[in-house]
């Protein structure tokens, strides 16, 4: 800043009183301080010198002016330094729209450790398991699972590794049986999935080359992932989940993975925004913070 500078060449020449020195020691040319003393004077409309032909000394209003300058000079500095050692701390506030399984489930305790270790992070979170227009939408990012539906959406990779697997509770699984292959599914209770107006009733599935499509039936249709889940935990069916949604209850046995050897529908974990311009250093905690969650 111009007139930064400026302040800087009055306040060392008030010091020296000498245009020279102050040219020496900030490595500029003698004309080059007197012009901006110059234009400090022209912009008060006052002298702040009384020049003699080998030194300079302050003049009345000088001397008042000399005290307003170093008062604002190091206000700046400060602020400068303030903002320079907090470019390390996250702040922000993100506004985020998550599916509702894994929100409710994992998203909440992670994002109380998110916080935790970025205090200055506002979080605005909206659970729902319809996809969100983050064009018209109060979020700017969505957390989304499968491949992103409009092209030109930026999709932060979260977690690429993540597919759907069956499962079931225990005592479902002890009345009912368990099946040996995704065909015996037919024979079952199928706890569906239904985006928007669309049941999920074609479950995919691979073994090494080997590529299964069955349909599936039940009594039990949701539009909430998390219902369709406590639907499977009180035994009332088989789902086809989000690995990533339902591995806590894998890892505890309230949910048995069936058909472990195949392997169901590719659905990689996205964090999504609009314009890169959103990209923001939250926003890149953020999808690093999740990535590392996801991958424990």
């Amino acid at each position: 800043m111009r007139t930064l500078q400026d302040f800087r060449i009055f306040m060392e020449t008030a010091r020296h009183g000498s245009l020279s020195e102050v040219a020496r020691q900030m490595d500029m040319t003698p004309a080059a301080t007197s012009a901006a003393v110059k234009r400090l004077e022209a912009e008060i409309g006052a002298p702040l010198f009384v020049r003699s032909t080998r030194h300079l000394r302050l003049t009345q209003d000088g001397e008042a002016f000399l005290k307003h300058c170093e008062q604002a000079v190091a206000l700046i500095e400060d602020s400068a330094e303030a903002i320079r050692s907090g470019a390390s701390v996250i702040r922000g506030t993100l506004m985020l729209s998550a599916p509702s399984d894994l929100g409710r489930n994992a998203l909440l305790g992670w994002m109380d450790e998110f916080m935790a270790i970025h205090p200055e992070i506002e979080i605005r979170l909206q659970l729902s398991d319809r996809i969100a227009n983050i064009y018209n939408q109060p979020v700017d990012l969505a957390l989304r699972y499968g491949e992103p539906p409009d092209s030109s959406l930026i999709a932060l990779p979260i977690y690429s590794e993540n597919c759907r697997v069956l499962c079931a509770s225990p005592a479902y699984l002890e009345q009912h049986g368990k099946p040996d292959s995704p065909e015996d599914l037919k024979h079952h209770q199928c706890l569906r999935f239904m985006v928007g107006e669309t049941i999920q009733s074609q479950w995919p599935f691979w073994k090494d080359d080997v590529y299964a499509s069955v349909g599936v039936k039940g009594n039990r249709t949701s539009d909430d992932g998390e219902a369709v889940t406590r639907w499977a935990l009180a035994g009332h069916g088989i789902a086809y989940k989000s690995k990533l949604d339902i591995k806590p209850l894998l890892d505890s046995g309230d949910l048995v993975h069936v058909c472990p050897d195949w392997k169901g529908q590719h659905a990689p974990l996205n964090l999504m925004c609009a314009d890169r311009r959103l990209l923001s250093p939250a926003v890149k905690a953020l999808q690093v913070f999740l990535t590392e969650k996801c991958q424990q």
